[in-house]
């Protein structure tokens, strides 16, 4: 009888340990733990007495390395961009990155190109505003022809009745 796709190894079962086996100290968990164990433990202890310590002295603080002698601002330190309302500056202005500076100065191109527009003071404007009134002036002179066509033609009508 076929067992299918699945087989059951014996190494992939896991082994928990009992909690008489964690209080006697003998679990099965491997040496590489424990030893971060032991590590962490020591740092706290550490910890605490530093804690102690600078409770004594102040508000003294101790610079490892460099740290202390050179102050350097790293210019490609990811920044977080979310801040808590409580930290906000509202005096403060934030830097703009050169994108949003070149996107918000496009912008204020673009609207001040649409106000000249407006007023007709582009090149452009020039062009289209005489454009347009040679258009409104062809439209005006075929409207008043119409008109003489149409007066033209009621009045031969007018003769044809007579």
């Amino acid at each position: 009888m076929g067992r299918g796709k699945f087989k059951s190894k014996p190494t992939g079962r896991r082994q928990f340990s009992t909690p008489e086996d964690l209080a006697a100290g003998t679990s099965n968990r491997p040496r590489t733990f424990r030893k971060k164990e032991e590590e962490e433990e020591e740092v706290e202890e550490a910890s605490e007495e530093e804690s102690e310590e600078e409770s004594d002295e102040g508000s003294t603080q101790k610079t490892k390395g460099t740290q202390g002698i050179i102050e350097i601002e790293n210019p490609n330190l990811v920044k977080p961009k979310s801040l808590k309302a409580k930290d906000v500056d509202v005096g403060k202005t934030s830097e703009l990155s050169r994108r949003e500076r070149e996107e918000l100065e496009k912008q204020r191109a673009h609207e001040r190109y649409m106000r000249l527009q407006e007023q007709g003071k582009t090149e452009q404007a020039r062009k289209d505003l005489e454009r347009l009134a040679l258009i409104r002036q062809q439209r005006a002179d075929a409207a008043k022809k119409r008109e003489e066509e149409k007066a033209a033609k009621e009045q031969k009508k007018a003769e044809a009745r007579k």
